[in-house]
């Protein structure tokens, strides 16, 4: 997980306080920069970086997840905090000339890490779209360890992104008679 502080505003009023970035899969699918090579490599040909002053460590392991299902996979996340700059040159505008770019990985994105008054807009929204194993769980996990969102505040967005998910569920069921 790459990120940096921001301390500009959205909209002049709501507080950015931090940008993490997250890629969206050919799949649809949200997730973070990596494969199943070498962490430093994966994280090479998503993001299309020759890493050298991003190079990754074992001082920036933050956890592991083991996904569940038929394919049981070890999903290790790593964090480094990089200044705004560093996130918009060095990654943001690399990754548009990976060899993954618009083939497997269809872009980077930044989480809003907001919410609006309506209390679904923002973060509560975007946790509502479809994530990539354990993508989803990391994300809330490093934004709760790495104090970058108070838990009651993901537990908020979490709650009002699952009620969303099953008011969409029950308007696919068909009506009974």
């Amino acid at each position: 997980m790459l990120y940096a502080a921001n301390p500009r505003q959205l909209f002049g009023r709501i507080p950015m306080r931090f940008s993490v970035l997250m890629q969206m899969r050919l799949d649809r699918l949200l997730g973070f920069p990596g494969r199943f090579r070498s962490l430093e490599d994966g994280l090479n040909r998503v993001l299309g970086l020759g890493l050298g002053c991003l190079r990754l460590t074992e001082a920036d392991y933050l956890s592991s997840h083991l996904t569940e299902g038929p394919q049981r996979v070890v999903a290790h996340l790593y964090e480094r905090q990089l200044t705004l700059e560093q996130l918009h040159a060095a990654v943001e505008i690399s990754a548009l000339h990976s060899g993954d770019h618009g083939l497997e990985v269809l872009g980077l994105l930044r989480v809003p890490l907001y919410t609006q008054k309506d209390r679904m807009g923002g973060f509560p929204n975007f946790l509502s779209n479809a994530f990539v194993s354990t993508a989803k769980c990391q994300l809330l996990f490093a934004l709760k360890v790495l104090n970058m969102m108070p838990e009651e505040k993901l537990a908020e967005a979490l709650a009002a992104a699952t009620e969303k998910q099953k008011k969409a569920l029950e308007k696919l069921q068909p009506a009974s008679s």
